[in-house]
Formats: C-alpha cells, structure tokens, sequence
C-alpha cells in the first residue's frame, strides 16, 4: 500500500490543492520564488494534507475550509523541517541539500519564519482562527518536546515515559492537528474534532516509532536522514532504550558511554546498531507501533464504513510496514 493507493478517496482535491497552494506561495521577491520553487521540487509524499483531507471526508466533506487548513499545515510543516535543518546543521533533506546548505543559515531562517507567516495569514484572511489554535498548540508541544529532547540527550537520564512525552510533542501533535483541522473544517460537532484529534495523536506516535526504527536498519537517505543519524546527535530512541534497559548495569553504562563520547565512528555506530539487534529493541519498537496503530483504528470503529475510513485504516497499516 502506497500514499498514492491511500490517497485514491480524495485524488481530485488533492489535485486541486497543489493548484491552491502553488499560488498561495507566489511572491514579487526573486529570491524568495526561487527557494520556494526549490523547495516545492521535492514535496515528498504530501501525508499532512492527505490526513486533512481523509479526516474532512471522513467527518462529512471535503470544502474550501479544508483547503487552508492543509495549507495552513502544509506550511508549518516545512517550516519547521528548514528551521531544524539550521539547528541539526543538516547537510540533505529528502536526498537534496538543505536550504541552509544550498544557502545559508540567515536565508533558511527567513524562509521558514516566511512560510509560517504565510500560512497564519492565509488562515487569518479566510477567518479560520480554530485551525490557528490548533496549529498553535502544535507549534508549543513541538518546541518543548525538542527542547526535551535536547536536554535529555545532553544528561542521558531518558527513561521510557519522557521518550513518549517527546515524540507526542515533536510529531504526533501535528498530526492530530492535521486529523482534527479537517474534521473541523466538516463538521461543528466537538465531539468528532476531538475523536480525529485523539487518532492523529495516536498515529503519530506510531509514526514518529517507526522513524526511530529506521535509524538502526535504514540505509536510504530519502527518508530524510541516514542511518545512525539519531546515535551521532546522542539520541536515545526506543529501540536502544529497551535494549539497554534489559541489560547488566555495567553493560548498559558501556554502551552509554560509547554515545556520551560524542563524535561516533562507523564502528562505533555499527557496534550499537547491533547490540539493539541483539536485545530484541526493534522488534519491542515495532511492537509498539503497532500497538499506537490499533488504537487509532479502534477509533475509527465510532465512523460509518466510507472510502475515506478505509483508507484511513489503510494509512494505520502503512505506518508500520514503510520502509521509508
């Protein structure tokens, strides 16, 4: 199963909202129009606005409303991949170079603030001030889970619950405010916004799991990173947390020591890489995901049978078996 295959219920807005967006981003700035036009090369696999769209079908129909908020996403989204780019010194994004190594840092910060103006506006001009708010709880989550990150990866204390509490902030907020957007865009009813909120929540944890995974098996810098990328920034993931966590003391403080050292060699990486094999952590992390994945199906259980909740469900069983 593809996005595209995913993506089939809502191919004719999905169409028709890369028309919308390409001339929202249209600007009397050379500069700006060649970035944006560089960036928009590459769009990736478009999963925000397809979750938007899937959840305003789902909910009661695609509209005009759900086209901002996709945009409006869509926009924050790719901010926040430029502006982290800048902080992670990121030489590539999605096999291409970085805005900022294409560039320069100055350029890929105004880029991003740019984008994100761009979206807040375009929400503002069509009065849509809930999408504002949810987008805005996201933007908060996102910036604390990083910064948590950041801390715990300089002291080393992560434990399983605060591993969590980050990736439900960094990823899965955005997507619930993606899957709650476009329920709010078809419905007024408080109920189903906070049902679709709850599945994104849901589906991006396991996203987000699924990604960390790719660190210790992936060798394809598509998915935007390459493999041992989360181990040289001292990141500890689920897969190693488990493994280390079922392990002798003496033997858990050897390989933390091996990441406190920093700069981290081949050897080094492939040496944690396969002890994580060894302890059974991928297969406890992809045990997880799909644990995430379950209950985001149970609830859409609570919506009638509809192209959009088959491929919904599709989308639960998608995030487990990508390979990128």
């Amino acid at each position: 199963m593809t996005i595209k295959e995913i993506s089939e219920p809502i191919a004719k807005h999905l169409e028709a909202y890369n028309k919308y967006f390409k001339g929202l981003m249209n600007s009397d700035v050379a500069l700006l129009n060649i970035v944006i036009q560089y960036i928009t090369k590459k769009k990736g696999k478009q999963v925000r606005p397809v979750l938007v769209f899937l959840s305003a079908e789902l909910c009661g129909g695609t509209n005009q409303r759900s086209y901002v908020g996709a945009a409006l996403v869509e926009l924050l989204h790719t901010a926040t991949l430029v502006h982290d780019d800048v902080v992670d010194e990121a030489a590539e994004r999605r096999g291409m170079a970085s805005i900022n190594a294409s560039w320069n840092n100055k350029i890929a910060v105004l880029i991003g603030d740019y984008l994100l103006a761009k979206g807040l506006l375009n929400s503002i001009g069509n009065s849509e001030f809930d999408f504002l708010y949810a987008t805005s709880e996201a933007v908060r989550r996102m910036s604390e889970g990083e910064l948590l990150q950041i801390q715990k990866s300089k002291d080393f204390s992560i434990n399983e619950e605060t591993y969590f509490k980050i990736i439900s902030n960094k990823t899965a907020s955005l997507m619930a405010s993606c899957c709650s957007i476009g329920a709010i865009s078809a419905t007024n009813d408080k109920k189903i916004h906070e049902q679709m909120r709850n599945f994104g929540e849901h589906i991006g944890t396991a996203f987000q799991i699924r990604d960390d995974i790719f660190d210790y098996q992936s060798k394809n810098s598509l998915i935007g990173k390459p493999v041992g990328n989360d181990l040289k920034e001292k990141k500890i993931t689920l897969p190693l947390l488990y493994s280390i966590k079922n392990v002798s003391k003496k033997t858990a403080a050897e390989y933390l020591s091996i990441l406190k050292k920093g700069n981290l060699k081949k050897n080094d990486i492939q040496r944690i890489i396969s002890f994580v094999h060894e302890q059974g952590g991928i297969e406890y992390a992809e045990n997880k995901s799909r644990e995430y994945s379950l209950k985001a199906k149970m609830i859409l259980n609570n919506f009638p049978d509809s192209p959009a909740k088959s491929s919904l469900m599709n989308f639960c069983d998608y995030v487990n078996e990508r390979k990128r």
